[in-house]
């Protein structure tokens, strides 16, 4: 397997892997526009976009989307994240043709519809009320924007109900011609495919992506930390603190990555083993390390009964302040392992591939090597892994919290517990 990179006359690039056993292809069309790209008055766009963009074309009917790619044994999908927007297929060989021409249609000849964006956006308001009914899923948006206050970088994705409630075509539209630029997008593709072939339909169908511009630089983004809490009345406080991490690109990435694997990410974990193993303090704990193009977060989430949150707290903090100090090469070893298996896991899942390919091109402009990776996850020692996860926690932190929260610990008994005062 080797990846093929063209950038086209337009500045879309492309980046392909055949995969000479599969008879299928995956296919992904990737923006750099997300939530951080909203303005003010834009927050939610970038989501409501990406529904409208399935909802009918200059050609096509949202019915017949549906049914041309369905007739042919595929499937489309989409996801917004806070720095891009992603459309993709998944369709036998000789179908990438058509797969490629849907995708260029909904992104480029899209009408959005009065009636269908007002049908859509009751569906997006139905999804935010499904967050907001998820404890588990709402504490992430809570953490994130308690770390980036008043910040694009903190804020949902998928918008307010007021701010979505009133949008209308001409928004909409804006938007999409400001931030849909051929320059910031990139499309992967991964499986049976031919790099020539698809090289060319995508310049006859992406013809219509305006080669002017690329998407609006953001703010750099600063994280602040901080203290959030929602009381409801649930069985279970959820809670999740966090810490300044790294961005993807950062040298200490794959450090913070191993970190957070070997304090929190498996059964064998720190976490794990001593909160819910050893203690039976909460059914699910896990540790995270997620990064932005500047930044990242570190941190870990755990659901318990209120009677046990400040026992769990302190544990949990205890865990992590002791693995910054000693932290094991056995540990380090099993948590590079597991890096390995899921770089190698991703190499081997076509749709998998064609999104890393896609993120790396568009965060690097080009695409790591497996070889180059695992070098990166070897060479690392265990000091070095201790010495970002301490400097992480060193940082001040955030907290959030939804449900019976009054045994929450706040920022700055956090800070005191991981100093053991």
């Amino acid at each position: 397997m080797s990846v093929e990179i063209t950038t086209l006359p337009s500045g879309l690039r492309i980046a392909t892997e055949r995969m000479a056993h599969l008879e299928t292809a995956s296919l992904g069309v990737f923006v750099g526009a997300g939530s951080r790209h909203e303005r003010t008055n834009e927050h939610g766009l970038s989501h409501l976009l990406e529904h409208m963009a399935f909802k009918g074309t200059r050609r096509r009917s949202a019915r017949d989307i549906a049914e041309e790619i369905e007739t042919a044994g595929g499937d489309l999908n989409a996801a917004t994240s806070t720095e891009h927007t992603a459309y993709y297929a998944h369709v036998l060989a000789g179908d990438v043709p058509l797969a490629l021409d849907i995708l260029a249609d909904i992104l480029t000849e899209s009408t959005f519809d009065s009636v269908e964006l007002e049908r859509e956006k009751g569906v997006v308001l139905q999804e935010i009320g499904a967050i907001e009914d998820m404890p588990d899923d709402l504490i992430f948006e809570l953490l994130n924007a308690t770390a980036f206050p008043n910040q694009p970088i903190g804020r949902p994705i998928l918008g307010t109900r007021e701010q979505v409630s009133g949008f209308g075509r001409d928004a909409i539209s804006t938007y999409l011609d400001a931030h849909y630029r051929a320059g910031a997008t990139v499309i992967g593709a991964a499986g049976a495919v031919d790099h020539a072939a698809i090289c060319d339909e995508a310049t006859q169908r992406f013809g219509r992506l305006s080669s002017q511009g690329i998407v609006t630089k953001t703010a750099p983004a600063r994280y602040q930390g901080g203290d959030t809490r929602l009381r409801r009345r649930l069985d279970q406080a959820h809670i999740a603190i966090g810490f300044e991490g790294t961005s993807y690109a950062h040298e200490d990435f794959y450090a913070m990555q191993i970190f957070a694997s070997a304090a929190g990410g498996g059964m064998s974990s720190r976490l794990f083993q001593e909160v819910r193993e050893a203690r039976g303090l909460a059914y699910s704990i896990h540790a995270f390390h997620w990064g932005y193009s500047d930044t990242g977060v570190f941190g870990f989430y755990a659901a318990a009964s209120a009677r046990d949150v400040a026992e769990l707290l302190r544990v949990a903090l205890d865990c992590l302040g002791q693995a910054a100090v000693e932290l094991s090469d056995t540990e380090v070893r099993r948590a590079k392992a597991q890096m390995k298996v899921s770089l190698l896991a991703a190499l081997e899942s076509p749709a998998a591939r064609c999104e890393q390919m896609a993120r790396q091109l568009m965060a690097f402009n080009r695409v790591l090597s497996r070889d180059e990776i695992v070098t990166a996850i070897d060479r690392l020692d265990v000091a070095q892994i201790r010495a970002a996860g301490a400097r992480a926690l060193r940082s001040a932190p955030t907290v959030a919290a939804i449900g019976p929260v009054a045994r929450t610990f706040t920022p700055e008994r956090v800070a005191l517990r991981l100093r053991g005062i």
